[in-house]
């Protein structure tokens, strides 16, 4: 019981211990099945389209997570490629990403929701394939920064106590801790803005991360030399916008958008959006 509250008690501190400063100081033409050997597509001009990469974050899939917006980009000309995001830490999810973004040939546009948003920062550095960073309600690390920190920094997340732990054992025997959203907690804190069947189909299919996604420290920020954007989500219960903007003005983001009402899952609720601001990002970086 113990070792299985451990990231529980560590979220609530770290919430806690910050919350009082925190309150003081607060004044996105085919889907890629393989990407080996794939290629822009041109436009009508004769300019390649870069390929958009969109990773998802904890707690989801990649076709829960940005159908609307694949969908979206695939109508106006773009490759995209939505690859599954292991979640099984950041010092394996990082190389694991950056091997692939090397085998995509052209320019990139790589998008991170949430945790993915720390997951590109880390496997972007040195890629001079990828010519914009856009971070949909996401983690912006700095190098030597940790996740669970920077949830503490601000007041408003419900992740805390929604969270189900759960001990798994992995290859030659090592154990480790999957984090899971509760039943009755998945919609209020990860997509408060979408109907409750579609929220309920999201929880049970939902993909459980690694505990340490939370503590493994970000090597390198890719933000400080790639052109980044920003959504903030304004009605996110799991990141609070607090703190989203605070991380986009950080990375002297240039641009940021926020949308009203929206919930972690802005990306679901909002495709358009996030659509929008991943074009506004490529006519900025031609």
């Amino acid at each position: 019981m113990q070792r299985t509250t451990t990231t529980r008690r560590a979220l609530i501190a770290a919430v806690a211990a910050t919350a009082a400063t925190a309150a003081a100081v607060l004044t996105t033409t085919a889907n890629a099945v393989s990407t080996s050997g794939h290629r822009a597509t041109k436009e009508a001009g004769g300019a390649a389209k870069p390929t958009v990469v969109l990773v998802h974050g904890g707690f989801a899939d990649a076709s829960a997570s940005w159908n609307g917006v694949v969908k979206r980009l695939q109508r106006d000309g773009y490759p995209v490629i939505a690859p599954a995001n292991p979640l099984r830490g950041l010092a394996g999810d990082a190389p694991y990403l950056a091997s692939l973004l090397k085998s995509v040939k052209g320019p990139v546009i790589l998008a991170g929701h949430s945790y993915g948003g720390a997951v590109i920062t880390n496997a972007a550095a040195g890629n001079p394939h990828v010519k914009a960073l856009v971070y949909v309600a996401a983690f912006v690390p700095a190098e030597g920064e940790q996740l669970i920190g920077l949830l503490g920094k601000y007041p408003g997340s419900e992740i805390p106590d929604a969270i189900n732990e759960v001990p798994f054992t992995g290859p030659g025997g090592a154990t480790g801790t999957d984090i899971y959203l509760k039943a009755d907690k998945f919609r209020s804190a990860f997509a408060a803005d979408l109907p409750r069947p579609v929220t309920d189909v999201m929880h049970a299919t939902q993909r459980p991360a690694a505990a340490t996604h939370l503590t493994d420290p970000t090597r390198t920020a890719a933000w400080r030399s790639i052109p980044s954007w920003g959504l903030v989500a304004a009605a996110d219960k799991a990141i609070p916008p607090a703190l989203q903007r605070w991380e986009y003005d950080r990375a002297n983001m240039r641009g940021q958008v926020e949308v009203r009402g929206a919930s972690h899952s802005v990306m679901v609720s909002h495709p358009g959006a996030v659509e929008k601001l991943i074009k506004t990002a490529d006519r900025a970086t031609r």
